[in-house]
């Protein structure tokens, strides 16, 4: 089995960050990644995930066309099993509240800790294994 992390942010260089900060991981295979540049490409990935099981959604909240948080409830509908992880340069607390009310499970601010991030995935690595 075969598990994925779904990464959805607009920026081109955000997948080359995440590649390289889990490059030890992705190398040993025990999680894979997956990248949508827009709020609707994700929609679409998380329907079509193959062989792979999907354990996380990591969104951008800001992102043109849809927003993370419009894509909030439609991605609650398609997948209400996986948690999802919303990002933000923003980290007041309207922002927090806003993601939370539209189904999110945490908020990360930007610059990610990548170090929280790597707890958030290895508990959610956990409750699969």
């Amino acid at each position: 089995m075969t598990l994925m992390i779904l990464v959805v942010d607009d920026e081109p260089d955000i997948e080359s960050l995440f590649r390289q900060q889990f490059r030890c991981d992705l190398r040993v295979r025990r999680f894979d990644m997956d990248f949508a540049r827009s709020a609707k490409q994700a929609l679409r990935r998380v329907v079509e995930t193959g062989e792979r099981t999907l354990v996380l959604i990591l969104s951008d909240i800001n992102m043109p066309g849809m927003s993370g948080l419009d894509m909030l409830p439609q991605m609650r509908a398609r997948r209400p099993d996986v948690p999802i992880i919303m990002i933000s340069a923003y980290g007041d607390n309207q922002t927090r509240k806003t993601a939370l009310e539209h189904g999110a499970d945490d908020l990360l601010i930007k610059p990610i800790d990548f170090v929280r991030l790597l707890y958030e995935i290895e508990s959610r690595l956990g409750a699969v294994v």
